[in-house]
């Protein structure tokens, strides 16, 4: 503690030699003057890494010393004293960017309690923050061990995201380095339990979870109503963590009613997991009720050319006429637009907006050296979503459906995983591209790596001819051919993929928002 340096400034300086004194018996290393001019005298001199600063001195004022201060050393933090409650000092002292404010008489503990809030917040909270985890691993471990329904592992999978969320601001690494090995083990565990329970959830009789193509029945259409309208935002290719590091800035507009993440079906790709949101059907039923709509992987086209027919063909079958539009943003431009004409959404019960940036960052990655340095890991990629946001066409959109009145819904089809394991796999001309997963004809591939569906009508999935199979890449793996195979490894590793079977994947946010 001896190489912390404090500066007091107060004009009555000696009548705070008891405070000096305990400070210093607390091996704080502290310098006193008795006006601001010496004050800015000390600073050019030493570097001190507090001040303490009379706010009434004769001379120069404590928020004319403050200026003189921050203009010397923007960063170092000054602790305002006064006598005086006036509302407007108080503005003007944290309008100054003061670290604390602290009203006379002060005694030793306030001080001290100053001290360590401003020195040893960071240190503090990350010694707890440590502490907390450590006593929760045997905790989460056990639980990892004993969980066998599909609403345990939301639970789980809720307590790593924020834990994950809690390390990430601390500088132990190794802690980090703990946890991910624990969200490893668990996807290990996930795809156990997906690959004995996924197809169970299709039988009659079986409690499933809410999922794609039941999302819009059973969670969306109950929060509908021609009282208030709704604005239904699906942000293409978000996953949990991504929703929790932007929440607190829509919090600033709207509070939460609803916070219940529902599991993407499989594969968790666009084609088949957001068709199913807006269809409320299975891909085998869009496949079959509606042949105009659907493409199978090896057709040629836009897979999601139809999202707005299948929701009105969904919205007629059960019976509503609410007045909805749908918008599909594929670029700042398009978003820009939105934002500039939003208002003109204020009649209708239900604006549904598509947002598409999150799966192009996420693409891109792949494909650009600057998003690959930009989003190296999760942490990172969380931090860019969080950015782009804050910068969005969106975040404009959702203060005005604020202003507006509107309901908010916040959603997505599948999220997305970094993938670092290749697996290799064999297949005809006809086999989808994916890297998550594959559907065709004759796969050949490492049983370990993978969940099969030999039949995958079992899991209402199309065959494209009669011998199709799907495979899905488990926990972190994606799927390589021999051919240019280190080329591709390289060229693919340590990007974000999604179409397989993770937590990351499968267990992806729905939340229900009121305006403020």
């Amino acid at each position: 503690m001896s190489n912390i340096k404090v500066l007091w400034v107060d004009d009555e300086i000696d009548l705070l030699k008891p405070h000096i004194l305990f400070l210093e018996n607390k091996s704080y290393d502290v310098t006193t003057c008795q006006s601001g001019t010496e004050a800015i005298e000390e600073v050019t001199k030493t570097n001190f890494d507090i001040v303490f600063l009379d706010e009434n001195m004769p001379g120069l004022s404590g928020l004319e010393t403050l200026n003189e201060l921050k203009s010397l050393k923007s960063s170092l933090p000054v602790i305002m004293i006064t006598k005086s409650e006036e509302e407007y000092i108080m503005e003007e002292a944290i309008g100054s960017k003061i670290a604390d404010y602290l009203i006379k008489p002060v005694n030793p503990n306030q001080i001290l309690l100053s001290l360590k809030k401003n020195l040893d917040h960071s240190r503090l909270i990350s010694e707890r923050t440590t502490l907390n985890y450590q006593q929760e691993f045997r905790s989460i471990s056990m639980e990892m061990s004993n969980v066998n329904t599909y609403q345990e592992w939301i639970d789980l999978y809720l307590k790593l995201v924020y834990w994950e969320l809690e390390l990430e601001t601390i500088e132990d690494s190794g802690m980090f380095e703990i946890l991910e090995s624990q969200k490893n083990e668990a996807n290990i565990e996930f795809c156990k339990y997906i690959d004995q329970n996924y197809a169970t959830w299709f039988e009659k009789g079986v409690e499933a979870p809410t999922l794609s193509h039941t999302l819009f029945k059973s969670k969306i259409l109950p929060e509908l109503s021609k009282d208030q309208p709704t604005l239904l935002v699906v942000v293409d290719n978000l996953r949990y963590d991504q929703w929790k590091s932007f929440e607190p800035t829509i919090e600033n507009h709207y509070k939460k009613k609803e916070d219940h993440p529902y599991f993407s079906i499989l594969p968790t790709a666009t084609q088949y997991a957001r068709n199913a949101l807006f269809s409320g059907l299975m891909p085998s039923d869009m496949e079959k009720i509606y042949p105009e709509y659907w493409l199978n992987d090896t057709d040629e086209g836009g897979k999601n050319q139809f999202e707005e027919e299948f929701l009105t063909a969904q919205l007629q079958r059960l019976g509503k006429d609410f007045k909805t539009q749908y918008h599909k943003i594929t670029n700042f431009a398009k978003g820009k637009k939105l934002a500039e004409n939003f208002r003109s959404q204020k009649d209708n019960d239900l604006t549904v907006l598509v947002y598409n940036f999150v799966d192009m960052l996420s693409h891109s990655k792949t494909e650009l050296e600057v998003i690959k340095e930009l989003a190296s890991n999760d942490k990172s990629y969380r931090s860019l979503t969080q950015s782009w946001f804050k910068n969005s066409p969106l975040l404009d959109i959702i203060q005005q459906a604020q202003n507006l009145g509107f309901k908010l819904i916040m959603t997505t089809d599948h999220g997305t995983i970094n993938v670092k394991n290749p697996s290799k796999v064999i297949g005809d001309k006809n086999t989808s591209l994916n890297l998550r997963y594959k559907t065709g004809k004759s796969l050949t591939y490492n049983e370990k790596d993978v969940v099969v569906a030999k039949d995958p009508k079992k899991i209402h999935l199309p065959s494209i001819n009669m011998s199709s199979s799907f495979i899905f890449a488990k926990e972190n793996y994606f799927l390589a051919y021999p051919n240019n195979y280190n080329y591709y490894v390289n060229y693919y590793k340590n990007s974000y993929q999604h179409g397989g079977i993770s937590l990351e994947e499968m267990i992806i946010p729905f939340v229900v928002l009121q305006p403020r």
